[in-house]
């Protein structure tokens, strides 16, 4: 999902009553789980997209805080 940030993904997994949206972030020595919904509309909340980018920042900032 490129509008939370590079190489964040989505996975929608159906259980018997509810569908399930996973957004996660794929970094090489790690996968990052940035939050995960109920599917109740085709789009996605602009409260989650938010919330996404938020954590996405966050962990980016942490990764470059580690570097230095």
């Amino acid at each position: 999902m490129t509008s939370i940030g590079k190489a964040c993904h989505e996975l929608r997994v159906t259980d018997k009553t509810k569908t399930w949206r996973l957004f996660y972030l794929l970094e090489p020595d790690a996968i990052v789980i940035l939050e995960v919904t109920e599917k109740k509309t085709p789009q996605t909340p602009r409260a989650t997209i938010d919330t996404c980018k938020k954590r996405y920042k966050s962990y980016e900032d942490h990764k470059k805080s580690r570097k230095n």
